[in-house]
């Protein structure tokens, strides 16, 4: 994991909780904490955080991943505008990701995982999502779809239609824009 998602992770926990909250996550899940951008990280010390501050708020860690993705959106958002100029919607910029967006997070963190996403157009209109990632943080992505709608001020449903959490190959999320 690259040191940058966990910089988001320490920046939502302590915007939406406090600095101390952060130091106690650290402690809990028996972690160092000191994470540079460009640095990598073991991805147990993502799940760790996850896991630890799941218990303590007693919710799934799924809810965690959520709950982060939609919170960091702005935080990319802010520091990477270049990846949000020129999209007028959140599908558009979804539909960036990778041909865009990841190929970008690459050049500027080397060695990057970047998940990989496969998208069709269901028959009603939704965007189908195939999500797949050896992390299987699938829904890390669903609350950075949930944040891109945020941010371009869309209202959405989003469902989970596979889950590798559950055994499928891949993920597979359905993102129906509401009017």
């Amino acid at each position: 994991m690259k040191g940058v998602i966990l910089n988001l992770l320490e920046q939502a926990v302590t915007d939406a909780h406090g600095d101390d909250a952060w130091i106690d996550l650290l402690e809990a899940a028996g972690v160092d904490g000191a994470y540079t951008s460009l640095g990598s990280y073991p991805d147990s010390e993502i799940v760790a955080l996850v896991g630890v501050a799941a218990l303590q708020l007693n919710l799934q860690a799924a809810d965690v991943l959520r709950w982060f993705g939609r919170a960091a959106m702005p935080m990319l958002a802010e520091r990477y505008q270049p990846f949000f100029a020129g999209h007028a919607s959140a599908r558009t910029f979804i539909l960036s990701v990778n041909d865009i967006i990841h190929p970008e997070v690459r050049k500027l963190y080397s060695g990057a995982g970047c998940p990989h996403f496969h998208f069709s157009n269901d028959s009603d209109g939704r965007l189908i999502i195939g999500y797949q990632s050896p992390r299987q943080m699938c829904y890390l992505a669903h609350g950075f779809v949930e944040g891109a709608a945020d941010r371009f001020d869309e209202k959405i449903e989003v469902e989970h239609m596979a889950c590798m959490l559950e055994g499928s190959s891949v993920c597979r999320l359905a993102v129906r824009w509401l009017h």
